[in-house]
């Protein structure tokens, strides 16, 4: 029987997607004050390295659409990111918000009371690496306390999490999970799994139901959607509408 270790908290109905939703610029602490303020228990966030080889808060492999910056994450320094501003591309009244670092966003979770989905977003080329910095820093940073669920699109991310975190709760990240999925994660030991709202059918929740692994879904931004999702059996939601009652889905 495979042992999946979970995060040692129940998982919110509605978490906050990369952070703040469509309220706030993504991946910053702005966007975590903000799901705080309007009662969200959990935050997803995207995870990639530095040049440095630290672990910093962005969705994508470039620079260019979430901050004045330009180029890909992988080449900047810890001294080029410190000084971007992730917020002015969003609206003028967000300019100044810079980018956190891993550490940063870790330490706002806990003393806001957030629980953390921290997805590892690695740039090519960099997925073990990405995987095995990010558990390490996410042990450090969440000691002593329940750990975060921590999830990637990258199998070669996910197994080099667990190869450093034997006890680190896992998700495996599928657009639509395929044929083997319960192999796959039977093979991580992973607690969750994620998919594409619009790509979830009855016959996986079954399988998943039965096997005992909540199944967590994303982009769900209609209320409609989200209370279908629910009686159908997903466990939990990813939304950038954040501004609507965190138990509006419910």
């Amino acid at each position: 029987m495979v042992t999946r270790p979970l995060p040692g908290w129940p998982l919110p109905a509605v978490i906050a997607h990369r952070c703040g939703g469509a309220l706030t610029p993504e991946n910053t602490l702005a966007g975590m004050r903000l799901a705080a303020r309007l009662g969200l228990a959990a935050v997803e966030f995207d995870v990639m390295l530095s040049a440095d080889g630290t672990p910093w808060l962005i969705h994508d492999e470039t620079l260019d659409r979430t901050t004045d910056g330009c180029g890909p994450v992988s080449a900047a320094s810890d001294a080029v990111l410190s000084r971007l501003d992730a917020g002015r591309h969003f609206h003028p009244a967000w300019r100044g918000e810079g980018l956190p670092t891993l550490t940063e966003a870790a330490a706002l979770c806990r003393r806001l009371g957030l629980r953390a989905n921290v997805e590892i977003k690695p740039a090519a080329g960099f997925e073990a690496a990405t995987g095995a910095t990010v558990a390490r820093q996410v042990l450090d940073c969440w000691r002593g306390d329940h750990l975060p669920l921590v999830s990637s699109f990258s199998g070669v991310a996910l197994e080099a999490a667990r190869a450093v975190a034997p006890d680190l709760p896992l998700g495996c990240l599928w657009t639509r999970p395929p044929a083997d999925w319960r192999t796959r994660l039977d093979a991580l030991a992973a607690a969750t799994l994620h998919c594409d709202a619009t790509q979830v059918d009855d016959a996986l929740l079954a399988a998943a139901r039965a096997a005992g692994v909540p199944v967590l879904c994303y982009t769900v931004n209609d209320v409609a959607h989200g209370r279908a999702l629910f009686q159908r059996g997903v466990a939990a939601v990813f939304s950038d509408r954040i501004d609507r009652l965190p138990d509006g889905f419910a």
